[in-house]
């Protein structure tokens, strides 16, 4: 019996894996409305080595039974992320060492006796364009909200059409920002923007 528990707790990774690989093509990520959890949690007051909402970040596991592929996921908007075997991490706020540890302990002793566990942040960018300045590419250094973002960008030009901004998140949300509104109530209006967003100002037509 003892000889047949890893071969039997690695059947139960690679059954978990299989489900949760099908579960990440049919059901998008949950989407927190602005002005909920997602909107004022997860990155506020973070230095930039925290892990942030819309973060996409890279989770390796070693020294188990069996081979795991490196599992890529992007931080959903309420700080949560979905690992194989159902189990669910709250990333955001964390450092990449201390989300390694907290993943670690859901896994070890309940599935494996061993683990070890690797979390890499790829790069940090967002994307603005349309009736801009400098529309281009730009790194994601700390907190911004889409008004911030226009402005990195050189700011609006003379065709933009300031109430017609379109903000679409990584996860494929598509939002609608009026900066005119925003410039003067940015706390209601001014969305926070977060890492692989896409910021496109609409031209105005006369």
């Amino acid at each position: 019996m003892n000889e047949r528990l890893p071969l039997m707790k690695a059947w139960g990774w690679l059954c978990g894996l299989c489900l949760w690989l099908v579960g990440c093509v049919t059901a998008p990520d949950p989407v927190v409305p602005p002005g909920g959890v997602g909107a004022g949690s997860g990155n506020g007051g973070m230095g930039i080595d925290y892990v942030r909402i819309g973060d996409r970040i890279s989770v390796s596991f070693a020294d188990i039974p069996m081979t795991s592929p490196t599992i890529e996921q992007r931080v959903r908007e309420d700080g949560m992320i979905t690992l194989p075997l159902g189990v669910q991490v709250m990333a955001a706020g964390k450092k990449a060492g201390e989300l390694e540890a907290e993943i670690r302990a859901e896994y070890v002793p309940k599935y494996y006796n061993r683990l070890t566990v690797g979390v890499k942040l790829e790069e940090r960018v967002i994307y603005v364009g349309g009736r801009v300045r400098r529309p281009d590419r730009y790194m994601y250094v700390g907190e911004m909200t889409v008004l911030k973002a226009i402005n990195v960008a050189g700011g609006f030009d003379e065709f933009a059409d300031r109430s017609d901004v379109e903000v679409t998140r990584a996860d494929g949300t598509k939002l609608k920002v009026n900066c005119k509104k925003a410039q003067k109530n940015p706390v209601k209006y001014d969305l926070p923007i977060y890492p692989g967003d896409n910021i496109y100002v609409n031209k105005r037509w006369i």
